[in-house]
């Protein structure tokens, strides 16, 4: 018994050490470490799940051994679901020629131990999540041939080790967030076959070095940043196939030297700043197959000719300055070429006749040039042509009718020319037409029916044209139509009703035309119609309710119809983002149901007759920024639930019945631009809290029962345009606040009860240009001199106040004023010269104004004496008066004595002496008169009296006289 125990024992210790041999094994053997790799991946398919000590490691997936089955030389696990870490232990794997992890999941960085893999011919990592830098240490591989590890988040630089790799034949880091520069080094890879680099951030110059890369057949460094001009060293690469640079910044001219490269069959430079013409060393590159020269600054004449090019097959010079017209020769009779691109550049002439010969072409794209004249009538030789694209160019005349024997036709794009015409019937031929647009024309006359025999059409544009009649009532047979855009015609008649079977519609647009009659009741078949507009025709009658089965529609505009109603049947999709119902006579209530549409961003219904208050459940609507529901019926209160519409930027509720105050919390809702509550019943004071709404454009409200101050807040609203206050009960001074609106072009305050003066500050706002209408109010004092500053202000009404003083001379200057009322104020003296232009009316019922259009104005008035003047004349009367008193006086004395004295000579003798004398002077007659005259002496002291006195008066006069100056 004991000697069994002691076997039993043996036996259990030898198969534990086994076991355990087998679970842990020898660290010198790769068995070992591949269990440790095995530990840091995830391996969620299960391919990994045969790496287990049970069997022969030589037999797990993904492993190639060596001969002797001792050491691991392939390991391949690509495309095997794996995540996890790159375990830095593969270093251990020193027999491993290649390793290929590409395809999963792997995270982490890219282990520099890698770098001591000797024996390692091929690394690819490709198309994993790694992150960190390449390391340097790859560059200690030396005889590593295939280098993939693209594809990636990698950063940083190339390193410049990788041009230690000798051997190399393969490198590939392309869609990774490289920077820095391609190295110079990379010229040392003289075995080098292919060097992609593509979809990096790599900046700098292409190396000229790159030239060193003899072997090079595959070179791609586009969408990076590089610079600078392509090498002309490049054209020693003889055995270069594919060269593609497109999508850097690329810069001088294309290097004739790329001639030299003979087995060149893909050349893309497409998305750079390359100029100067195509050179003509290309036409050398016989090999050639593609090349793609678009989105670049070339300039000049195509010059590029088939008869050299004969392999060519795509051509693509668009986006270009050339010129001139497409060469005569591009194409001959053995032509490949199936791809012709040429749209947006500057070519001109008439179709290139030339072209007509390029029979193997499938594709023509010659849009956006300046070609003219009329299509040629010979079109239809291109005969597989499946895309022609010709619009945006100025062709002319008619669509020939030989385009309905292009039988492969898929796409026509002749959009935006000057074709006129009928559309013609041969159209119809085109059973693979898919794409056929033809708006921007001046085409008429009616839409054949024979266009709807074209069964492949999924997409038909004719807008802005002149096609007249009616949709053909067969367009129903258009079974995979998913656009169709008749806007901007002369259509009329009602909608057909088959147009109802062409279930695959998506986008219906039939607006700005003349139809009429009601919707078909058979458009409740059009379940995948995202898009409809009628908008602008003369469409009637009640909306059928089978429109709520249309679950799928996002736009809808129906506005400026004749619809009647109610709206509820297009309320009933919850994917509504526009909905425009304006200016029709919709009636009823709005119904709540809208607000399913969590994601409508416009809702207008504004002119049309829907009564009841506007629905609490629109506080869902968060995503709203535009309603309108204007010139309506609606009554109540603002539904306080509109506060959770915190994107709304335009609210329109004016001209209604809306009563209440206006809510405060507008002032919470920060993308405001338009707010008009103008024209309803609201009555309170407006609110101070929509000086929080910053970005507001337009406030209106006017037509209300507002009373109180405006609000100085007004002044926060720094971006406002348009302010409208008028016609409501507002007191108290204007807010000097308001001059900082420095932007507003309208401001109207009339019919309100305002006082005080007007301020100043209104001056500052120089951008004022619809109107200044401070009218109708209770305004005094004088017009500020500042509001000659509004230099583009075209109307100002400043009447039916209590200004007074002047008109300020500032006002003159006001070039585009257009309008001027100044009436029924107190204003005085005269008015600016320039305002003559404006009529009578302006200025009436301010009692002293003058000047034209009024009166004129008289000369300078005295001015009334102050109080110290008038003293001053009232002293120097009296000075006066005094003077002439003592000077009659002394008058009345010296007559007097004069008296005396003659009264005592008067004799009988003296007068018979006086007498004689006066017969020898006169004459005898004279004496005769003197005696007859002669008189006693009391007569004679009457005469002397009179004289002296009579002479007094002189005297008297001449002193007053002499006071006076």
């Amino acid at each position: 018994m004991g000697t069994t125990h002691v076997l039993h024992l043996i036996l259990l210790f030898s198969v534990l050490s086994s076991v355990h041999v087998v679970t842990h094994g020898d660290n010198s053997t790769d068995s070992y470490w591949l269990l440790r790799i095995k530990s840091l991946l995830s391996d969620p398919v299960g391919v990994l799940e045969n790496w287990s000590p049970k069997a022969k490691f030589c037999t797990w997936n993904g492993l190639t051994c060596s001969d002797d089955q001792t050491h691991v030389v392939g390991l391949n696990l690509s495309g095997s679901g794996l995540s996890g870490l790159i375990s830095a232990e593969f270093s251990r794997l020193t027999s491993l020629q290649t390793l290929d992890l590409s395809m999963n999941s792997l995270s982490g960085s890219v282990p520099h131990e890698l770098g001591q893999l000797q024996n390692l011919r091929e690394l690819l990592l490709y198309s994993n999540l790694l992150s960190g830098n390449v390391p340097p240490e790859l560059g200690l591989l030396k005889k590593l041939q295939v280098l993939r590890i693209g594809d990636n988040s990698l950063t940083g630089q190339v390193p410049r080790d990788i041009g230690d790799l000798t051997e190399l034949r393969v490198l590939g880091l392309a869609y990774c967030q490289l920077n820095g520069t391609i190295p110079a080094e990379i010229g040392n890879l003289k075995q080098l076959k292919s060097l992609d680099l593509q979809k990096n951030s790599l900046g700098g110059l292409i190396p000229r070095e790159i030239s060193g890369c003899e072997e090079l057949q595959n070179f791609a460094a586009s969408n990076n940043m590089l610079e600078g001009e392509v090498p002309a060293s490049m054209g020693n690469l003889k055995s270069l196939q594919i060269l593609n640079l497109a999508n850097n910044s690329l810069s001088g001219s294309i290097p004739m030297d790329l001639g030299r490269l003979f087995n060149l069959k893909y050349l893309n430079l497409l998305g750079n700043r390359l100029n100067g013409e195509v050179p003509v060393e290309l036409n050398q590159l016989n090999q050639l197959e593609k090349l793609d020269l678009s989105r670049n600054n070339l300039s000049g004449s195509i010059n590029l000719f088939a008869t050299q090019l004969t392999n060519l097959q795509v051509l693509v010079l668009s986006d270009n300055f050339l010129t001139g017209n497409i060469p005569s020769n591009l194409c001959n009779g053995n032509s490949n070429l199936w791809q012709l691109f040429v749209a947006r550049n500057k070519l001109s002439g008439k179709f290139p006749l030339d072209l007509l010969n390029c029979s193997s072409l499938q594709e023509l794209d010659l849009s956006d040039n300046e070609f003219e004249g009329e299509l040629p009538s010979k079109l239809d030789k291109l005969e597989n042509l499946t895309d022609l694209l010709l619009n945006n160019n100025s062709f002319s005349g008619n669509l020939p009718p030989e385009i309905g024997n292009m039988s492969h036709l898929e796409t026509l794009f002749m959009f935006h020319n000057m074709i006129t015409g009928e559309m013609p019937v041969e159209i119809g031929k085109l059973q693979r037409l898919t794409v056929l647009y033809l708006y921007d024309n001046q085409m008429y006359g009616s839409i054949p029916v024979e266009l709807t025999n074209c069964s492949s059409l999924t997409e038909i544009d004719f807008f802005g044209n002149q096609f007249s009649g009616s949709i053909p009532q067969t367009i129903g047979k258009l079974k995979n139509l998913v656009f169709l855009q008749l806007r901007q015609n002369d259509l009329s008649g009602p909608i057909p009703p088959s147009l109802g079977y062409c279930i695959k519609l998506q986008k219906l647009v039939l607006a700005d035309n003349k139809l009429s009659g009601s919707i078909p009741l058979t458009f409740r078949f059009l379940s995948e119609l995202f898009l409809i507009t009628l908008y602008n025709n003369s469409f009637s009658g009640p909306l059928p309710e089978t429109l709520s089965l249309l679950k799928n529609l996002r736009i809808i505009n129906f506005s400026h119809n004749r619809f009647t109603g109610s709206i509820s049947p297009l309320s009933c999709s919850s994917n509504l983002t526009v909905l425009d119902l304006t200016n029709n006579t919709f009636s009823g209530p709005i119904p709540s149901s809208l607000s399913l549409s969590k994601h409508l961003t416009r809702l207008r219904l504004a002119h049309n007759l829907l009564t009841e208050t506007i629905p609490p459940e629109f506080g869902n609507l968060t995503e709203l920024n535009f309603l309108d529901l204007s010139f309506n019926n609606l009554t109540g209160e603002v539904t306080p639930d509109l506060s959770n519409c915190k994107k709304l930027s335009h609210l329109l509720l004016n001209d209604n019945q809306i009563s209440g105050t206006i809510p405060s919390w507008l002032g919470t809702l920060q993308e405001l631009g338009e707010l008009d509550l103008s024209s309803n019943s609201f009555h309170g004071k407006a609110p101070p809290e929509i000086g929080n709404c910053s970005r507001l454009l337009k406030l209106a409200l006017h037509g209300n029962n507002l009373f109180g101050e405006i609000p100085s807040e007004i002044g926060s609203l720094t971006s406002l345009n348009v302010l409208t206050l008028h016609k409501n009960n507002f007191s108290g001074l204007i807010p000097s606040t308001i001059q900082q609106c420095e932007k507003l072009y309208e401001l109207r305050l009339s019919e309100n009860l305002l006082t005080g003066s007007i301020p100043s500050e209104l001056g500052k706002l120089t951008e004022l240009q619809v109107i200044l209408d401070l009218s109708k109010n209770f305004l005094s004092g004088e017009i500020p001199f500042s509001l000659g500053n509004l230099m583009k202000l075209e109307r100002l009404n400043l009447s039916f106040n209590r200004l007074h003083g002047s008109v300020p001379l500032s006002l003159g200057t006001l070039t585009s004023l257009l309008m001027l009322n100044l009436s029924n104020n107190h204003l005085q003296g005269q008015i600016p010269s320039t305002f003559s232009r404006f009529p009578l009316s302006s200025f009436l019922s301010n009692g002293r104004l003058c000047g034209p259009p009024l009166a004129p104005c008289l000369g300078p008035e005295k001015k009334p004496l102050s109080n110290t003047a008038a003293a001053g004349v009232i002293v120097a009367i009296v000075f006066a008066s005094t003077l002439i008193c003592l000077g009659l006086l002394y008058v009345m004395l010296r007559i007097w004595c004069n008296w005396k004295k003659v009264s005592v000579l008067s004799s009988d003798a003296g007068h018979e002496q006086r007498r004689e004398e006066e017969k020898w002077v006169y004459g005898e007659a004279m004496g005769r008169d003197f005696e007859y005259w002669k008189v006693n002496s009391s007569q004679v002291k009457q005469q002397i009296s009179t004289a002296c006195i009579f002479q007094l008066k002189v005297d008297t006069e001449t002193v007053d006289h002499s006071f006076q100056f």
